[in-house]
Parts: C-alpha cells; structure tokens; sequence
C-alpha cells in the first residue's frame, strides 16, 4: 500500500486533479483504509506543497493546482468516510468567504481547501457574502472560526462590519476572527478588532492552528 500512498502523494506534487481522482476512486476499488489514504496520500501531498511554495520552489500556479487536486480526491472519499462512519482528527469548525461586493474566489478557495486538507471542517460562504449571512451562518453552525477574505479596497471596510455585527449578535467573543485578502494588512486587522491575520493560503493554516495550541 505504501506504493499506493506514494502516487497519491504525487498527484497532489503533481497538481493532477484526474490522476487524483482516479487514485482516490481505484483505492476505493481495493477497498484500502480511506483515513490512510487521505491523511497519507493525499493532505501528506498538500503539506509538501506548502512547504515547497514557503521556499520559493513553487508558486502560486503550482499551490492552486495542488490545492484542486486535494480536493478533488476529498470530495471523492469524504462519503466513504461518512459512510463508515470515520472522523478525520478535527482541528476546529470554520466558516470561510468573500465579503459583500466581492467576487475574487481563488485565494479564498485555496484557504478553505488548505483548512480541509489539514482537519477543519470548513463552510465555505462562497463569494460577494452579505455581512449578515456570515453572523448568521457562524451562530447557526457554532463555529470557532470566521475567515473573510477581500480583494478590493472598496470592499475590505465589509471585515470591519461584519466584526461589528458579530459583536451585536453578542457571539463575537465566542470565536476567533481570521482577515486576508491582498489590501489588508496585519495593522488593518489590529484596526478593525480581527483576532487573525494570515498573508496567504499556507500562513493562514499555521495560524488557526496555532490559536488551537497545535
């Protein structure tokens, strides 16, 4: 099986979502370990990425691709998983998305898959999110964490807004608020009373997990 880890590892290396899908759909055929196959092939994979893209030997293109290709085999697996009822080790519950008047989907996308790969079960908003959906959604679904991503100066003073609306619902001491997006900054986090900020995909993982004491 260790040959077979070692492909998954690859895929991911790689950035091959179809060889990715194909590994994770033949190691349900051999009836393999689906948490072995996951957290051995596949997140082992995505973790490589990031260290690779730390040290410059990757960019962004190779961490998108990476980051597709892990989810894509997840999204393959994760019923297995239900199915038989196996818990991947959960580092915390996060809900993830790009505030109001703002459509830019791909870092947002690659943190919230990165947080999956590592063992964050993440709700992922989506794009243009009114300020009130994500209050709402981080009471209905008891999260720990709250990550807003914002691409656009017009649209970065939305993290501040939705930080003063989860204060009113009085649940914002509950959570940790975790901001990014390419205006923002560690002193705008200060500013606006975020908890987090995290400059890229990689980063904001070490972050969540720090705060979690891992």
């Amino acid at each position: 099986m260790q040959n077979f880890l070692e492909k998954c590892f690859e895929s991911v290396l790689q950035g091959s979502k179809e060889k990715a899908i194909e590994l994770a759909q033949e190691s349900i055929e051999l009836q393999y370990d689906p948490l072995k196959v996951v957290d051995e092939g596949f997140v082992k994979g995505i973790k490589k990425v990031g260290e690779l893209w730390e040290e410059g030997t990757y960019f962004l293109p190779e961490l998108v691709l990476g980051a597709e290709a892990v989810k894509s085999a997840l999204s393959v697996l994760q019923p297995i998983l239900l199915q038989r009822n196996i818990q991947r080790k959960n580092s915390g519950k996060v809900i993830i998305g790009t505030v109001q008047g703002d459509i830019h989907d791909i870092g947002k996308t690659i943190v919230a898959t990165m947080l999956s790969a590592h063992g964050f079960e993440v709700v992922d908003l989506g794009v243009d999110v009114p300020n009130h959906i994500f209050v709402q959604k981080a009471k209905e679904q008891k999260v720990d964490f709250v990550c807003m991503s914002s691409l656009l100066t017009t649209t970065m003073q939305n993290q501040a807004k939705v930080i003063e609306e989860l204060a009113k619902a009085k649940i914002r001491e509950n959570l940790k608020v975790m901001v990014g997006g390419a205006p923002t900054s560690q002193e705008w986090a200060k500013q606006i009373g975020a908890d987090l900020y995290a400059e890229n995909a990689v980063e904001a993982v070490k972050v969540a997990k720090s705060v979690l004491g891992e």
